[in-house]
């Protein structure tokens, strides 16, 4: 297969490029400092791109297997500390996902042989905050800055829809790693036996293993019939407090000091509610499909993660 990935120098676009260039398929990563891309596996392609037009690399689309569209700026900022929401920041955070999803359209648009799939990010985030319901792709949307965003993210490459292409929405929960996230964030005060839930701890914490959210994309692209939204989540969601006490066991840390809501809340202002806040997010329409986890529980999923992303390096 021939894969173009934007964004692909995030977390989930580096895994994913890594995982299909092993196996032998074509991958090309689009990145505005192709010199600055790391951690890529020397057989994937960097090309440049202005994350707003198809210049210069709109010729790949041409024939491509699958678009998979992933180009947005971090919802909490790049740094350890979550970013506050500033009206400028808001804008940054809308227009880096409107502009890069009309340069895939305006792709789609040029090739003479439209491209078989379009994978198009977005996130639980769509259904706003739920409380304790059960969320599946059918729950309408909610009204808060980071559903409205997804909702405007998911509307951005619709159009290839008219052109004949497969488009398929992946709404993603939280994808684990000690190494960067907001695991990452989450484990620092476990690591100096201060860990414990954010805020009262009943919110819903959705979350994927990284190979469980590689392995779905990978199953969505060669599923023909797949289209629409999916929910990537794992299938076995817990709250906020449930989540914190197993990281507690796997860290081998209590898990007894809570993170108050209303101090977080003061310091970062509204993106706090990115944690304050979840849905229980099910996975229906990809347990429908067949697709099987292979980390349908945190215990398991975040013991492998510890052990394979906390270990020493071996020195050779």
């Amino acid at each position: 297969m021939r894969v173009i990935i934007t964004g692909g120098t995030g977390m989930i676009g580096r895994r994913l490029a890594n995982d299909l260039a092993r196996d032998g398929h074509e991958v090309f990563v689009l990145s505005r400092s192709p010199k600055l891309a790391e951690g890529l596996d020397a057989a994937v392609r960097v090309e440049g791109w202005d994350a707003k037009t198809a210049k210069g690399w709109g010729p790949l689309a041409d024939g491509a297997d699958a678009i998979v569209n992933l180009a947005g700026a971090n919802l909490a900022g790049e740094g350890f500390l979550p970013t506050r929401w500033s009206d400028e920041r808001k804008k940054l955070l809308l227009d880096s996902r409107l502009h890069a999803g009309q340069a895939v359209v305006e792709a789609v648009a040029q090739a003479a042989k439209k491209p078989a799939v379009v994978v198009q990010a977005s996130a639980v985030g769509y259904y706003g905050p739920r409380g304790s319901e059960d969320v599946t792709e059918d729950t309408p949307p909610g009204s808060d800055f980071p559903a409205r965003v997804c909702i405007d993210w998911e509307a951005s490459t619709q159009p290839v829809v008219e052109m004949g292409v497969r488009h398929v929405i992946i709404r993603t929960g939280v994808v684990l790693s000690f190494k960067e996230g907001a695991l990452q964030r989450m484990a620092l005060p476990f690591r100096l036996f201060a860990g414990g839930p954010f805020g009262s701890g009943k919110q819903q914490f959705p979350w994927i293993h990284p190979a469980d959210e590689i392995g779905a994309i990978r199953f969505l692209i060669r599923s023909g019939d797949a289209s629409g939204p999916f929910n990537l989540t794992a299938p076995n969601p817990l709250t906020n407090a449930e989540f914190s006490r197993v990281l507690g066991r796997v860290m081998s840390r209590p898990s007894l000091i809570p993170v108050p809501g209303f101090a977080f809340k003061a310091a970062f202002g509204e993106v706090a509610d990115i944690l304050l806040t979840g849905q229980r997010a099910l996975p229906k329409r990809l347990l429908e499909m067949g697709y099987t986890f292979q980390f349908p529980e945190a215990e398991a999923a975040l013991t492998d993660l510890y052990r394979g992303e906390t270990a020493p390096a071996v020195e050779a």
